[in-house]
C-alpha cells in the first residue's frame, strides 16, 4: 500500500495512544515526542497526557493553574499548549500564555485552540471575541488561518500546521524543513532479494544498513551519514562498491523506482515552499541537501524543476487534464477521486495540487477519499470509516478546501437517514492495496447479477437496499448471497 513511510512506526505505538490528546498522539506519531525528548505540558488540566506519555516511557511533566498549581513550570524539548488559548477571555493573558509555553520550549512548540468549520449554535452568545457556551464557559473559535496568524505574530515564528487546529512551532528551521519534507515522503518497499550470492550472504549484516538508507532516501549516502561506515569503507573502499555487492542480488530496475520516487516526493515539498519564505539552502537538514544534490545537481535546479509544475496547474485544463489521465482512482464527470493511501503514487501535478490545498490544514486525520473536483478549484477528503471492512459504506463526513478562497466547509452526514454509498471500492485504491482483490471480487459479483446497472438509483443507502431487495440478495461481508436459501450467488 502506498503512504507514507513513517506509518509503520506509527502503528506499532497504535494501542498506547487510545486516551491520548489529538496533539499529542500527533506529536508522538512524527516522533516529535520520543524517547530522546522531554515533554512538558503546560496547562495539563487533571494531568492525563502527562501520565500517558510518562507510560509510554517518556520524560514527562506538567503545569495547571487549577489543579497544578503548586508544580514548577519545566523548560522540556517539547512543551504542549493544547486547546488553551480558545479558553482564556483576558487577551493580554492569552498572549502571555502563548509567550510563557514559548520560553520553556527548546525544540518543539505544539499548540492546539478549537477552529471554526461549523457554525456555532444560535444559543451561543457572543463575548469578548469568543462565545459564551451553554455551560456558562468562554471560547474562542478560530479560523484556520487566523490562529496561524495569532501564533506567527505573537511569538515570532513561522507555525506549522498539522491539522485543522494544530501546529508545531519549531526552534531549529531545519528541523522544521524536515518535518515538512517528510510529510511527503511516499513509502517504499525494499526491493527483494532473488538469488543470494556467497559474497553477499558473508557481508549481508553489514550492508544492512546501506540497503535502508537507500530505502529511505534513494540514493547512496555521503561520509558521516551511515553509522557502519567505517566498516563498509574498509572493506569495500567505497559505498558504491558495496552497493554493486546488493544489485548483484536484488533487481537494480527496483531501485532507480525508489531514486525517481524519492525525486518526486523532494519535488512537492518545494513547489509547496513556494507559497512561504522558501528556506536558504543552507537551512535545510544536511539529508535533505545531499537528496538535492544528488538528484538535481544544484539547489537553483530543483527549485526551478518544482516551480515548472506548480505554475502549470494555473494553466486551463491542467488539473482536468492530469485527472483524465490519471490510472489510479475512480473518475467521474466532474472529479478523481481517490483513496488517501494512493496520494503518493499519483501524478506528481496532482500531489502537488492536493498540498495546495492541505498547506493550510496540515494532516487531514481519518479521511478516506480524496476528490479532485475538476469544474472548480477545490479539494474535498470525504470520511468512510468502515471502509474497509463494509462492503458499501455510507459517507461520514465531508472537508472540503476552495482553493481560491481557502474557505474551509465542514458536512456532517452521520444523522441522515439517507447517506451516500459507495460501490466498486477496489476502483480508488492502487493495485497493491491488501484488500484490493476481495474489493474486486464483490464488485463482479455484483455485475453479474445487474445490481450496479442502475446508477442513479444506488448511489444511496436507500436506493441501494431498495436494489438488493429487489434482486432477492443480500451482501454478508464482501459477497453476495441470496435470501431464499442462504446459498453464495
Amino acid at each position: 500500500m502506498s503512504e507514507s513511510y513513517l506509518e509503520i512506526e506509527r502503528h506499532k505505538a497504535a494501542m498506547f495512544r487510545t486516551d491520548l490528546s489529538r496533539p499529542v498522539r500527533l506529536a508522538i506519531e512524527w516522533e516529535i515526542i520520543n524517547q530522546d525528548t522531554t515533554f512538558f505540558d503546560y496547562g495539563c488540566g487533571h494531568g492525563g497526557d502527562v501520565q500517558r506519555v510518562e507510560n509510554l516511557g517518556y520524560t514527562s511533566a506538567g503545569w495547571d493553574p487549577y489543579y497544578y498549581a503548586h508544580m514548577p513550570y519545566v523548560e522540556a524539548d517539547v512543551v504542549n499548549l493544547g486547546y488553551i488559548l480558545n479558553v482564556i477571555e483576558d487577551l493580554e493573558e492569552r498572549r502571555q500564555a502563548l509567550l510563557s509555553a514559548w520560553k520553556l520550549t527548546r525544540k518543539v512548540l505544539i499548540v492546539s485552540a478549537q477552529v471554526l468549520i461549523n457554525a456555532p449554535s444560535k444559543t451561543q452568545i457572543a463575548y469578548s471575541d469568543g462565545i459564551v457556551t451553554r455551560r456558562n464557559t468562554f471560547q474562542k473559535y478560530y479560523e484556520q488561518e487566523e490562529l496561524k496568524k495569532y501564533i506567527d505574530e505573537t511569538i515570532n515564528t513561522d507555525a506549522v500546521p498539522v491539522a485543522l487546529g494544530i501546529y508545531f512551532v519549531f526552534r531549529d528551521p531545519a528541523e522544521k524543513e524536515t518535518y515538512k519534507a517528510l510529510r511527503f515522503f511516499s513509502r517504499v518497499s525494499t526491493p527483494r532479494i532473488s538469488l543470494p550470492t556467497q559474497r553477499f550472504e558473508d557481508y549481508q549484516e553489514q550492508l544492512e544498513p546501506l540497503i535502508a538508507f537507500y530505502t529511505k532516501r534513494g540514493r547512496l549516502p555521503v561520509k558521516g551519514e551511515l553509522e557502519n561506515e567505517q566498516q563498509l569503507l574498509i572493506e569495500f573502499g567505497t559505498f558504491r562498491r558495496a552497493f554493486a555487492v546488493i544489485l548483484q542480488v536484488t533487481d537494480e530496475a527496483e531501485w532507480d523506482a525508489i531514486a525517481y520516487r524519492r525525486s518526486l516526493d523532494i519535488q512537492v515539498y518545494l513547489a509547496l515552499t513556494h507559497f512561504e519564505q522558501r528556506p536558504r539552502f543552507s537551512r535545510l537538514a544536511p539529508e535533505m541537501r545531499q537528496d538535492i544534490k544528488a538528484f538535481f545537481g544544484s539547489y537553483n535546479d530543483a527549485c526551478e524543476v518544482a516551480d515548472d509544475k506548480l505554475f502549470s496547474l494555473g494553466q486551463p485544463g491542467v488539473v482536468k487534464g492530469a485527472c483524465d489521465q490519471s490510472k489510479i482512482g475512480k473518475r467521474t464527470r466532474g472529479a478523481l477521486y481517490i483513496h488517501v493511501s494512493a496520494l503518493p503514487a499519483l501524478n506528481p501535478l496532482l500531489r502537488i495540487y492536493e498540498g495546495c490545498g492541505s498547506r493550510s490544514i496540515g494532516r487531514v486525520d481519518g479521511a478516506t477519499l480524496i476528490k479532485f473536483n475538476t469544474d472548480e478549484m477545490r479539494i474535498s477528503y470525504l470520511f468512510y470509516p468502515d471502509f474497509d471492512t463494509k462492503a458499501h459504506p455510507t459517507l461520514n463526513a465531508s472537508i472540503s478546501i476552495d482553493l481560491q478562497t481557502r474557505r474551509i466547509t465542514h458536512r456532517d452526514y452521520s444523522q441522515r437517514e439517507n447517506p451516500p454509498i459507495l460501490h466498486r471500492k477496489e476502483t480508488f485504491v492502487t493495485s497493491d492495496y491488501p484488500l484490493r482483490e476481495e474489493f474486486a471480487q464483490l464488485t463482479q459479483q455484483e455485475e453479474e447479477l445487474g445490481l450496479l446497472n442502475n446508477k442513479s438509483e444506488i448511489g444511496t443507502l436507500n436506493g441501494w437496499t431498495k436494489c438488493l431487495e429487489e434482486h432477492g440478495v443480500e451482501i454478508r461481508e464482501h459477497s453476495v448471497w441470496e435470501m431464499r436459501d442462504g446459498g453464495m450467488e
